[in-house]
C-alpha cells in the first residue's frame, strides 16, 4: 500500500509524463511540481525506474481485476468483451494522462524491468481476450473460423488504435462514443453467424 506522499509522487508523475513526455520526467521537476526537495523524492523511492515501475503495477493490478472479473462475469463472449472495452474507455477517458504512460513506448526500451512489466499487463490482456474468446467459440457464440489469437490481436490492436489516435488529436472527439462504434463492429467480426 503506497503511502499518500507516495501516491502524490505517483500521480504528479503521471501528469508530467502526460504534459512532457518521458524525457520531462525527472526527480528535478517531480519536486518542483509537488513541493518538495529531490531528496525529499528520493525518501519514497530509489528512482526513477521505481516511480513508473509502482505506476505499471497499478495497470498490472487493474488488468488482474479485470481478467478475474471476465472469469465470474456470466454473459456471453461478446457481452464480456463490450464490458472489458467499455471499463477501459472510460478509465482512459477519466484519467487520459494514462494514455501516455500504458502507450509510451519509450518507456519499455531503455529499461528491461519495465518492458518486462507492459510485456506482463500486454499479454495478461491477451491472455483474458482469448479465454473469452475460447469460451465463446465452445458455447458456439464466436465464430471458430478463425483462431483465437487472431481474433484477440484485431480486438486489441483496434482498441489500442483508437486510444492512440484520440489521445494523438488531444482528445477532441467522445473516446466512449467511438468506443461504442468499435465494440459493436468488433461483434460483428466476432459473432458467429446464424
Amino acid at each position: 500500500m503506497l503511502s499518500e506522499r507516495q501516491q502524490q509522487i505517483v500521480e504528479e508523475s503521471i501528469k508530467i509524463i502526460d504534459e512532457k513526455g518521458i524525457q520531462g520526467l525527472t526527480i528535478k521537476n517531480l519536486s518542483k511540481a509537488i513541493g518538495i526537495s529531490e531528496p525529499g523524492i528520493y525518501r519514497h523511492f530509489e528512482s526513477k525506474t521505481e516511480i513508473l515501475l509502482t505506476i505499471l503495477n497499478n495497470f498490472k493490478d487493474m488488468a488482474l481485476m479485470l481478467s478475474g472479473m471476465m472469469e465470474t462475469f456470466e454473459a456471453t463472449a461478446v457481452e464480456k468483451m463490450d464490458f472489458m472495452f467499455s471499463k477501459m474507455l472510460e478509465l482512459f477517458s477519466v484519467t487520459p494522462s494514462m494514455v501516455s504512460v500504458i502507450f509510451s513506448e519509450e518507456i519499455f526500451k531503455n529499461e528491461e524491468v519495465l518492458k518486462n512489466r507492459i510485456v506482463e499487463i500486454l499479454n495478461l490482456h491477451a491472455q483474458t481476450i482469448e479465454n473469452i474468446i475460447a469460451k465463446g467459440q465452445l458455447e458456439k457464440n464466436i465464430r471458430e473460423d478463425v483462431d483465437k489469437k487472431s481474433l484477440a490481436l484485431i480486438a486489441m490492436g483496434s482498441l489500442r488504435l483508437l486510444v492512440k489516435r484520440w489521445d494523438l488529436n488531444n482528445h477532441d472527439f467522445s473516446l466512449n462514443k467511438e468506443g461504442k462504434k468499435l465494440i459493436a463492429v468488433l461483434s460483428k467480426i466476432l459473432e458467429k453467424e446464424a
